[in-house]
């Protein structure tokens, strides 16, 4: 079962998440915060898997409540929920430690998924967002260094660049005819060889170093 945490201020769209989410035979709604204060104690109180978090909240906004949280639990993943696709708080809450970005318009089947792939240690950006981000990155960033990159085998380097076109460890698992397990194995070894914390800062690191190739 994935345990599931959701914050937002609103209890509409509290109780709608809870029906969309309990009718999942493997997603277990642990508990719900209408702020982001709330949603830290409750965090440490019902250790979830995974967090869903609205940006805008009171007393402590979601951006902040998921450094708190990830200071405490770094091992939780965290899903921005927010009504607007900007700029400002994908960058903000993927630099927070989250590890996705959803919209509230998000038709449930999709929020479902989004929650096991969350749960399975995938970073969850849609295509756009990606692009936008690594546009972002590459612009403003000094050149990343290439330190790291020549320690990784022939096979990691495959796995890295799949990981830039946005494939999940899952769908990296079919295309090399891999166990799930052994790709997740190849993603770590990765993030320690090139001294990243996640999946986003590796993608990142593989365009501004030429690794990859950003496809217009």
């Amino acid at each position: 079962m994935t345990r599931v945490l959701i914050a937002d201020d609103e209890a509409l769209v509290r109780g709608g998440l809870r029906m969309i989410l309990g009718a999942q035979p493997d997603i277990e709604v642990v508990a719900d915060a209408a702020d982001g204060e709330d949603a830290v104690l409750l965090a440490t109180r019902f250790e979830p898997d995974v967090v869903l978090m609205d940006i805008h909240m009171p007393r402590l906004d979601g951006i902040a409540a998921t450094e708190r949280i990830l200071a405490e639990r770094p091992d939780v993943r965290i899903i921005m929920l927010t009504t607007f696709d900007l700029d400002e708080y994908v960058y903000r809450a993927l630099r927070a430690g989250a590890s996705g970005f959803m919209l509230k318009t998000t038709p449930p089947k999709d929020l479902a998924e989004a929650l096991r792939t969350a749960a399975r240690g995938d970073a969850l950006l849609s295509p756009s967002i990606t692009r936008r981000l690594i546009d972002h990155y590459t612009a403003t960033a000094p050149a990343a260094s290439s330190a790291g990159l020549a320690d990784l085998t022939v096979r990691e380097a495959e796995v890295l660049r799949m990981m830039a076109l946005g494939l999940s460890n899952r769908e990296i698992a079919g295309q090399l005819f891999v166990a799930e397990a052994t790709v997740k194995t190849h993603v770590n070894r990765i993030f320690a060889k090139l001294g990243v914390r996640d999946r986003v800062q590796a993608v990142v690191l593989a365009y501004q170093t030429g690794v990859a190739q950003l496809r217009r």
